[in-house]
């Protein structure tokens, strides 16, 4: 499902990596700081993996989705996977149990889920 991300309060770091298989840009990432001062979003469509970190000592962080959750499909790329290289503006992160055991995106790719995301 697509995901338009916000901070309404405090600031993150939000990302957006392409994981759609057969794309000229899989792998590829975006980030940008985003702030309730800076009022700046992230638009990620279906077929694109979604992160933040945040960088003020709290933050609300807004999706507005094009579909509804469901947790059994729900899935995981590494955040500090090599292969991909984001630039995250923390070097100790704190990490949610689910994100420690996140997959890579070789592995991913690899999975029949993927098939599901092809460009």
């Amino acid at each position: 499902m697509g995901k338009l991300m916000r901070v309404t309060l405090g600031s993150a770091f939000l990302v957006a990596v392409d994981i759609r298989k057969g794309s000229p840009t899989l792998g590829k990432w975006i980030g940008i700081v985003a702030s309730a001062e800076n009022r700046h979003q992230v638009w990620a469509p279906a077929g694109f993996a979604r992160g933040f970190c945040v960088l003020s000592d709290f933050a609300e962080i807004q999706y507005k989705c094009t579909g509804l959750y469901n947790n059994k499909h729900e899935s995981g790329i590494l955040w500090n996977d090599p292969a991909i290289g984001i630039e995250w503006p923390v070097t100790n992160a704190e990490l949610s149990e689910k994100d420690k055991k996140a997959q890579t995106l070789a592995q991913w790719l690899a999975s029949p889920d993927s098939d599901n995301f092809k460009y």
